[in-house]
């Protein structure tokens, strides 16, 4: 299935702020509609009530230089889908 890229942005931000955006996401998800904006960007959605939801860390090597390490938050869902797995963040 093609894939339609609805918004994207990225910036450098520090710790405290990426915890402070999570933090409202977060109170947004379980509210379960997030809007989201960058410049002329802006796309809103509504979260179900279980989405299945991807945690992954990977390392992106380089023959060229040093690697870089990522943590990739993900919600997925189509509609009338839930979830399974148990997850804990530490």
């Amino acid at each position: 299935m093609p894939e339609e890229i609805l918004f994207e942005t990225e910036s450098k931000r520090s710790r405290d702020d990426v915890a402070e955006m999570l933090r409202s996401i977060a109170t947004k998800v379980e509210r379960g509609d997030l809007t989201l904006r960058a410049g002329d960007q802006s796309v809103s959605i509504d979260i179900p009530q279980q989405p299945t939801f991807e945690v992954k860390v990977e390392r992106e090597t380089s023959a060229t230089g040093p690697s870089e390490l990522g943590l990739e938050l993900e919600l997925e869902w189509t509609e009338g889908e839930g979830g399974d797995g148990d997850l804990s963040i530490e």
